[in-house]
C-alpha cells in the first residue's frame, strides 16, 4: 500500500484508534496510532474550538511523519451549561480528586452529573460533535480538510451500559431508546458524531488526496 493511503490517528486514546481504525478500515486504509511513533510526545491543544485543536495535532505530525494524518477533537456540549464542557470533554474533572479505583472518564461523568443535578429544572439535550482534519504532507501536493459531525440527545441521571468510553453512558439516543455505552460497534458508527464526521471526509476524500477515494467493500 502507497504512502498516500496510509494515514495516521494522532492519538493515543485506545477507545478513539479502535473505533476510527474500524471505520476507515472499512475504506481500504492502512491505519497508524502515534503509538507507532513514540517520539512523538504530547501535542498541547491550544486552541479554543474543535476545528482548531483537530487542525493543530493533524498539522503536527503530518510534519513529523511524512504522512496523511486524521485527527480529531470531539466532546460533549451541554446545553444548560453554555455548551460545557466542550473542548475540555477529556480533561473537564482535572480540578477534581479520583475516587478509589475511578477512572478519568468516570470521574468527568461524576463531574457532570453532579453539576446538572445543582439544575433540576434545566434542559438535559446534548451532543456529541466530532470535527475531523486531514493534512496532507507537502510531497504530496499539501493541503488541509476539515468536517463537523454531530450526534444530538440526552444526559442521564445515571450511566447505562458497558459498551464505549469518555461520556457515552450517559448519553442518550432518543430516536434508539438506548446509551451511547449500551449500542454496538456497528449501531453506534452509523449514528454517532465520528462516524458522521468520517463519512463527510469520505466523501470529500478523492479531491482532498488527488485520487480515488478506496471503495468500501
Amino acid at each position: 500500500m502507497n504512502d498516500s493511503m496510509t494515514v495516521i490517528l494522532a492519538s493515543r486514546n485506545a477507545g478513539k484508534i479502535r473505533e476510527l481504525g474500524e471505520l476507515l478500515a472499512e475504506y481500504g486504509m492502512h491505519v497508524l496510532g502515534l503509538d507507532a511513533f513514540p517520539g512523538i510526545g504530547d501535542i498541547e491543544e491550544t486552541g479554543v474550538t474543535f476545528e482548531e485543536n483537530a487542525l493543530i495535532k493533524a498539522r503536527t505530525v503530518t510534519q513529523l511523519t511524512g504522512h496523511i494524518c486524521i485527527a480529531d477533537d470531539s466532546g460533549l456540549e451541554v446545553d444548560a451549561l453554555n455548551g460545557a464542557p466542550g473542548v475540555y470533554s477529556a480533561r473537564y474533572s482535572d480540578d477534581w480528586h479520583s475516587l478509589d479505583g475511578e477512572s478519568r472518564d468516570q470521574r468527568n461523568t461524576r463531574k457532570l452529573l453532579l453539576t446538572l443535578s445543582k439544575l433540576p429544572d434545566a434542559p438535559r439535550s446534548c451532543r456529541f460533535v466530532c470535527c475531523m482534519a486531514a493534512v496532507k504532507p507537502d510531497f504530496l501536493g499539501g493541503g488541509e480538510l476539515v468536517v463537523r459531525g454531530a450526534w444530538e440527545g440526552l444526559v442521564l441521571d445515571a450511566p447505562r451500559g458497558e459498551n464505549g468510553f469518555g461520556y457515552d453512558p450517559v448519553f442518550f439516543d432518543p430516536e434508539l431508546g438506548k446509551s451511547a455505552a449500551e449500542l454496538s460497534g456497528p449501531e453506534k458508527n452509523a449514528r454517532s458524531h465520528r462516524g458522521k464526521a468520517l463519512r463527510l471526509l469520505m466523501e470529500r476524500w478523492q479531491e482532498f488526496v488527488g485520487q480515488a477515494a478506496p471503495a468500501r467493500p
